[in-house]
């Protein structure tokens, strides 16, 4: 209800973003969705506590939606809203330990630190997957979800409210935001997103004594976290800044291979989705990863099928051809 009020909203206040050379995008499209999506999910959970600092993040970074900031003047920002995050709301917002074959290690000193690159990482992982219409919407939504089902099954309702609300916002917009997108969610949408995954997930690994939480976001942003790090790796090989912009992550892949902007949506939905569930083995659904595979494969035989419907290339296949009456099969 409210993406599309942000619409007219977004072209009074000159929110638009306008093609550029690597943009997919060819017309000016309103990019002021991230504060629907905040006050959506605020509304929905009337607590603005713990993501106080993800809706600051989704107002700050209008900013740099309207007119363009430079890239370690955003970096700067995230930093600061994540080291606010891990500090002024105590023990309760930190990784504070971690867990190798079922034993905790306090972090000690070092949890703050930890915890600020870990927000700042969910932060710019979103925010580079945000590339195809209706893909960082799709896949946040998918991780929300994953963890509702693990706060669920650990007596953690507020968690389960907070991912709840993330999941359903993320839902709404995609209505709007499934190509073609009539509104893009925008650097403060992709910040707001990136830090309430990361913020719900600290808050779920302080509830419990589980200190494999974390391994969930993880699991399920497994493409886009890798894809992440190679963009940091193949900047600094070629000698320019990690924030350098390019076209060749693994969405833009997909789409030079020829599948649609909606194929690579439901291709990275799959994956975050049976990616999750392997996720949630850890907390003894293990039936959970059966269900997710069997579910996917329904959209990924659909993809595969019409890729071959629509390939140029034939393959040999004697005798088959005089069985149906033709040269060749596709």
């Amino acid at each position: 209800m409210l993406t599309p009020l942000a619409i007219p909203l977004a072209r009074r206040l000159g929110v638009v973003s306008v093609p550029r050379d690597r943009d997919i995008h060819t017309r000016p499209t309103p990019a002021l969705a991230g504060l629907a999506l905040y006050a959506a999910f605020a509304v929905a959970v009337l607590l603005l506590a713990p993501d106080e600092v993800a809706g600051a993040a989704a107002v700050i970074m209008v900013v740099d939606d309207r007119i363009g900031m430079p890239a370690g003047v955003k970096l700067g920002l995230q930093f600061a809203l994540a080291a606010v995050a891990a500090t002024a709301f105590g023990s309760g917002l930190q990784i504070t330990y971690f867990g190798i074959n079922q034993h905790i290690y306090e972090i000690g000193l070092l949890a703050i630190p930890i915890t600020i690159l870990w927000q700042v990482g969910m932060a710019n992982t979103v925010n580079l997957l945000d590339g195809v219409d209706g893909l960082a919407a799709g896949v946040v939504g998918i991780v929300a979800v994953v963890l509702l089902v693990a706060a669920a099954s650990k007596d953690q309702p507020d968690v389960v409210a907070f991912a709840a609300a993330l999941a359903g916002a993320c839902g709404g917009f995609l209505f709007w935001n499934w190509h073609p997108a009539r509104i893009f969610m925008g650097d403060s949408g992709s910040n707001f997103l990136g830090f309430a995954i990361a913020l719900i997930s600290i808050v779920g690994v302080a509830k419990i004594a589980a200190a494999f939480a974390l391994v969930l976001p993880v699991l399920a942003l497994g493409i886009p976290i890798i894809d992440t790090a190679w963009a940091i790796i193949r900047r600094r090989r070629q000698r320019v800044s990690i924030a350098h912009p390019d076209t060749r992550h693994i969405h833009h892949q997909l789409l030079d291979f020829g599948l649609s902007q909606q194929q690579t949506c439901l291709l990275f939905y799959c994956a975050s989705a049976i990616l999750g569930a392997l996720g949630l083995m850890i907390y003894g659904h293990r039936r959970a990863l059966a269900a997710a595979v069997l579910l996917m494969l329904v959209p990924l035989l659909t993809v595969v099928g019409e890729l071959l419907m629509r390939s140029t290339r034939r393959l040999p296949a004697p005798g088959l051809g005089r069985l149906l009456g033709t040269r060749a099969v596709r």
